[in-house]
């Protein structure tokens, strides 16, 4: 009996992130993530929009904080060329008061890939009340592509003031969500 229970939940849980999902040709899709770190820097959920003006994620996470000592902060790469491999621009931002961001272009997922500013319009609002973190990026910012796919990084600082190892991505490192047609 219990066995069935536990069996049902779990196929109950994984029906409803794949139903969050969505298919891969809509203007939007949505993709959750467990809970697995701390103030600011655990990732629970991505929305991606790929609209006619702009591309827009917003990432939920649990217990974001206003506090510099939460050192949350996260790179969203934006995948727009099916025939290069990787992304080829990185939004990258602290979450807590004080911060700033930057869309670059990239060539790649380490720092030492990303490059000159991208241009065009973008900006990024924190909503602390909601816990979400909001970026907007033009389509000509981005070179104005037809599908686009992300993967996203939140990083943190430990209670004891350390950020080694406090990395959260959505799925597993390095992996795009879905293209995302415009719409």
């Amino acid at each position: 009996m219990h066995k069935t229970i536990a069996s049902t939940a779990v196929l109950s849980a994984a029906a409803l992130t794949l139903g969050l999902a969505g298919p891969a040709n809509a203007a939007s899709i949505g993709v959750k993530d467990p809970q697995d770190t701390f103030h600011g820097s655990d990732l629970r959920a991505v929305q991606l929009k790929n609209r006619v003006a702009n591309v827009v994620v917003v990432t939920s996470h649990t217990n974001l904080r206003r506090d510099p000592r939460t050192g949350s902060s996260g790179a969203v790469y934006v995948d727009t060329d099916r025939r290069d491999k990787g992304p080829e621009f990185v939004f990258v931002g602290g979450y807590f008061a004080g911060t700033d961001y930057q869309l670059l272009q990239t060539e790649g997922f380490g720092r030492k890939s990303w490059g000159a500013p991208a241009d065009g319009s973008y900006e990024m609002t924190v909503d602390y009340a909601k816990e979400r973190v909001r970026m907007r990026m033009s389509r000509e910012a981005l070179g104005n592509p037809g599908k686009v796919r992300v993967a996203v990084r939140v990083s943190g600082t430990r209670t004891d003031g350390t950020s080694t190892g406090l990395v959260d991505w959505l799925g597993e490192p390095r992996d795009f969500t879905p293209w995302v047609a415009k719409g």
